[in-house]
């Protein structure tokens, strides 16, 4: 017999805890890399909603009351009028040079005639933003102006720079400064408003923009244009929040609106143990409605959603379209670009901008507005609602057609390996699962939050629930075309990178713990390539390209210690989760390889870099070290599964002896230091907590006891710093660090300024993994699935049986 909707819903409030952290960002749709949309304030109604990049992907969500409309979900869509247009909608030319220029470049009347004239964008092509620059800059640093022109009236408060800079700039309007920022890099495009001196400065006529932007490391990039905000559509009135919970795989919002209440349920059933399911490319948003007044009221909700989820900029064209039902019965809604040209694009800051965005529901009506509006609309009449609540859902869905190229072949989405699945199969299929998922999440969310609770505590719990659906959501599920599974990483705002290895590295202990079959499907694309020739360099490759085309290694240097030690330690986690050695013996010859190299190069690194890549090169890296240790120890695990005793034996020993060495090397009084070479210096050894888990046993536990009771004097406000360099952090890094502590007092002190900066950070945006610990702002990367590696805590005794 089935259960009525609301009483599933009430599963969500069973033995659940007030919600007390505060996001930093909170998680609407979370499905894929292209697929996902947060709100990025304390109520959903105070902010556009946006994906992760931080590109407005627009969902407004109104009640109307007796007639009267309340917004609950979104902001009206800000428009604007462009005046000086970015090389991504125009190109331009531009007046620069890349020597110092004499002092007054950046006036009105400085004489320009001796500088060069180039196309914009400026840059290397080096860098993640995914345009391409039509002038070459290759040098530290470079100057440019332009002249542009603004009408007889504007208004100059909402004038707004757009820019993308790689790295620090500076930006001039009539020699007036207007903006500027460093040390920072916008990957794709940001809106700034004017400096006030800069909004008395410009005026109607000609203007001129100067810029300077200096690249130190990396990419360079800069391009500069201006636009006006315009004026907003009539507002609507705000319904009230009154409550937001966010779980595992459900984000629960509650609103008050003139006497009734208004339940909004984001749904992502993202649940490991249903493969076909956590690949479905499909979410609900569910609504429940009742009268809190003790009256009867007449209720109708509207979902807008914007077909700015199919393009990767707003001035690309688009389509909408009310399609015909699918045979289960739903109503069906799409939209997609008109160009639709599939995989085009690679990059970083980067949206999807082929395949279709579709909405679903039995119970509404669909219209797709004007095309100025670009928006798929739908209403739901509840009729007349009292205090017996009712409810309606929609699907929002997306069929990117083809997810991934791979060395040449563009490959299906898991769910649509089929040659038969169709996107309105597979809404059907999400529709006749709605009831059973509703239940099934709500059960697992509170089946996941009481594990970490008993793990770690309270805090630690609240976090491992934030953690869950980003981490999952910065991957795809492709078919490889021939069934078997490959699970792709995006490296989300750091170079986008595709199946990154010291990214899978951080994000595996939750694969680990839920599903060792994704945790394959990691791993298995960095085999083939070393295996399959492409990959001939007697270490592991860090990538397999830049999302999302994985056509070989596209990062500019190597990492061979690094991703080495990583892979050998994941294929033995995953072998001691299977519980033989299988896996190991279909690798072995790659993993055989792999181990030579961290034997003859891995106790004392050369002047290489490291996973904390963000931080320079290091030598003679204390924490590499103890990898390349955990490696060959984690190879001697495996030699040992597939019953090759002489050789467990010997690189158990070889691990041993290194370890004894490390200490000795290491050793700086009361800790160990950051190099071999550096005393009085310190960082976290957070490589060394596999050590227990996988359970080596090559170093003594009173090495990280010291360690510990050496960081817990360390901590500043918002965490533990990463080493004695800076005192930004990774919350990642602490999570594993954490883990190793003696008792739960020492691990709950680390975890609390982890959970104080994701409660308290100023810097809106889904999870960021790197953050200053004075101030708790973030310093750079966010959405990244690095935040699987929170659950390493929960880990504990799951593999090493």
């Amino acid at each position: 017999m089935k259960k009525s909707i609301v009483a599933l819903l009430s599963l969500f409030s069973i033995s659940t805890q007030a919600q007390q952290l505060r996001p930093p960002a909170v998680p609407l749709i979370a499905n894929d890399p292209y697929f996902s949309i947060w709100s990025v304030s304390d109520k959903a109604n105070e902010s556009v909603t946006r994906h992760w990049t931080g590109k407005n992907h627009s969902l407004q969500g109104i009640v109307e009351v007796d007639g009267k409309a309340f917004q609950f979900l979104g902001m009206p869509k800000i428009n604007y009028k462009t005046y000086a247009s970015t090389a991504a909608e125009k190109v331009y030319q531009a007046k620069y040079t890349l020597d110092t220029p004499a002092a007054g470049w950046e006036k009105e009347s400085f004489n320009d005639n001796s500088w060069k004239i180039g196309t914009a964008p400026f840059g290397d092509g080096a860098g993640s933003n995914p345009m391409r620059p039509n002038t070459d800059w290759k040098t530290k640093k470079i100057w440019y102006r332009r002249a542009v022109e603004l009408p007889a009236k504007f208004n100059a408060e909402k004038l707004r720079l757009q820019v993308s800079n790689d790295d620090d700039v500076q930006i001039y309007i009539n020699g007036v400064l207007a903006y500027e920022c460093g040390p920072c890099y916008i990957a794709g495009y940001e809106q700034y408003k004017l400096s006030p001196a800069a909004q008395k400065a410009i005026k109607p006529g000609k203007n001129i923009i100067a810029v300077h932007c200096i690249n130190p490391i990396g990419g360079g990039f800069v391009d500069v244009g201006i636009q006006e905000e315009l004026p907003p559509a009539t507002p609507v009135t705000a319904a009230t929040q009154t409550s937001v919970q966010v779980k595992a795989t459900n984000t629960i919002y509650t609103f008050d609106a003139n006497g009734v209440q208004i339940k909004a349920t984001f749904t992502s059933p993202l649940l490991m143990d249903e493969l076909e399911v956590l690949a479905r490319p499909a979410s609900y948003i569910t609504f429940e409605t009742s009268s809190k007044d003790g009256r009867s009221h007449k209720v109708k909700v509207k979902m807008d959603v914007s077909a700015d989820l199919a393009v990767n900029m707003p001035s690309q064209e688009v389509a909408t379209k009310v399609l015909p039902n699918t045979t289960g019965g739903l109503k069906l809604m799409s939209a997609g670009s008109v160009e639709q040209k599939i995989l085009g694009k690679r990059g970083d800051d980067l949206r999807i901008d082929w395949g279709y965005a579709y909405v679903a529901a039995k119970n509404a009506t669909f219209t797709t507005g004007t095309p100025q509006e670009r928006v798929l609309k739908s209403t739901f009449d509840f009729g007349t609602v009292g205090q017996t609540s009712k409810s309606n859902h929609l699907i929002l869905a997306y069929d990117d057609i083809y997810a991934v190229q791979y060395f040449g072949k563009n490959l299906r989405a898991w769910w649509r390996r089929d040659a038969s699945m169709t996107a309105e199969k597979m809404l059907d299929e999400a529709e006749k699962d709605y009831t059973r998922l509703m239940a099934k999440t709500a059960a697992f969310d509170q089946q996941l939050y009481q594990d970490a609770q008993k793990a770690g505590g309270k805090e630690y719990a609240d976090l491992c629930e934030l953690a869950y659906r980003q981490a999952i959501a910065a991957h795809k599920t492709v078919d490889r075309g021939d069934g078997t599974l490959l699970f792709f990483s995006k490296e989300n705002f750091s170079n986008g990178s595709i199946g990154t290895v010291d990214v899978t590295y951080p994000s595996a202990p939750m694969f680990l713990l839920y599903n060792n079959t994704l945790m394959k499907g990691l791993l298995e694309f960095i085999f083939e390539y070393s295996e399959s020739g492409k990959w001939a360099k007697p270490f592991a490759a860090h990538d397999v390209g830049t999302y999302p085309l994985a056509n070989g290694q596209t990062y500019g240097e190597d990492m061979p210690v690094e991703e080495c030690g990583n892979m050998i330690i994941l294929a033995a986690a995953t072998c001691l989760k299977d519980g033989n050695g299988d896996y190991a013996k279909k690798h072995w010859s790659t993993l055989s390889t792999w181990v030579k190299y961290l034997e003859e190069y891995g106790f004392d690194p050369a002047n290489q870099l490291c996973t904390d890549d963000f931080a320079g090169h290091l030598a003679r890296n204390i924490n590499l070290s103890a990898k390349a240790i955990m490696g060959i120890a984690s190879y001697a695990k495996m030699a040992e599964l597939v019953g090759d005793k002489a050789t467990a034996n010997k690189y158990q020993a070889m691990a041993k002896e290194m370890a004894s060495k490390w200490q000795t090397m290491a050793e700086d009084g009361d800790h160990y230091a950051l190099t071999f070479d550096k005393k009085g210096t310190w960082s976290q050894k957070y490589n060394l907590v596999w050590d227990e888990l996988l359970g080596l046993n090559v170093f003594p536990k009173s090495v990280m006891q010291k360690e510990i009771k050496y960081y817990l004097n360390k901590q500043e406000k918002y965490g533990l710093p990463l080493d004695s360099r800076k005192t930004y952090t990774k919350s990642d890094w602490i999570m594993w660090t954490a883990t190793m502590t003696d008792s739960q007092q020492d691990f709950e002190a680390l975890i609390h300024p982890i959970w104080k900066f994701a409660n308290e950070t100023t810097s809106r945006v889904p999870l960021s993994d790197w953050h200053e610990t004075t101030n708790a702002k973030q310093v750079g990367f966010q959405a990244r699935s690095v935040v699987g590696g929170y659950f390493i805590k929960m880990l504990e005794g799951k593999l090493n049986k």
